[in-house]
């Protein structure tokens, strides 16, 4: 990205930098103004890929998918990568084309794409199948040697997620509950609610500690006034 600023005059350079900063700082706990900040940086230097292409995460994490499609297309448009073809087809997802998504899968830009990218257009794929009402399909979809593997990188979590969502969805609820079980296991950074789902399968139901606290107060408070009442007659 430093590279690719370098072609603008240095202190636009560094003013589009800091726009590009606060997208990645905001994107995940405040979309709305990460949005914000990617616009400044595309009107200030919407000639650079890398502008374009944080444009369109911004865009897709507010849900604005036809806006975060165009600028996918227009940044690969300029680097020639593959590498957010994924998303693209995430972005048709979201615009109500699972068909259009479906195609991308079999397009010879898969084949293109590294690991990583190619699980995540799996995952887009089985999306896109149980978009379409298709959970057998999805289930089968994620099936792969990925999945099966012991080995656990980046994306093992989301995809044995993903896999344990589809099986309860198609009402495998027992093989679902060992899938989430195995997702917790890989989850290291607590990037899926894994842990959640597996204890609602179990029926286990937790309590907030501090909110029980209050409602003991509160009803301790509430027998005081009462007695309190009581004891002058205004009850």
């Amino acid at each position: 990205m430093r590279q690719e600023l370098q072609s603008l005059p240095k202190t636009l350079a560094e003013d589009v930098a800091r726009n590009l900063v606060m997208v990645a700082r905001l994107l995940d706990e405040d979309p709305e103004s990460a949005y914000g900040y990617s616009r400044v940086a595309l009107r200030l230097a919407s000639r650079v890929a890398a502008v374009r292409e944080a444009a369109g995460f911004a865009a897709y994490a507010n849900q604005k998918y036809s806006e975060a499609l165009a600028e996918f297309r227009a940044a690969r448009r300029m680097t020639g990568s593959v590498e957010l073809w994924p998303v693209m087809a995430d972005c048709e997802r979201g615009l109500g084309r699972p068909e259009k998504a479906l195609d991308m899968a079999g397009t010879p830009e898969v084949h293109k794409l590294d690991k990583a990218g190619q699980v995540e257009m799996r995952l887009v794929a089985a999306g896109a199948r149980r978009d379409m009402g298709q959970l057998d399909a999805a289930i089968v979809t994620l099936q792969s040697p990925e999945l099966a593997s012991n080995s656990v990188q980046p994306w093992t979590a989301r995809l044995r997620y993903a896999y344990a969502d589809a099986l309860l969805a198609a009402g495998r609820e027992q093989e679902a509950r060992e899938w989430f079980a195995k997702a917790v296991e890989s989850d290291r950074d607590g990037s899926t609610d894994a842990s959640d789902r597996l204890a609602e399968l179990d029926g286990v139901d937790f309590v907030d500690a501090l909110d029980e606290d209050e409602d003991e107060a509160g009803e301790s408070r509430g027998t005081t006034s009462g007695d309190e009442a009581e004891s002058d007659g205004r009850g």
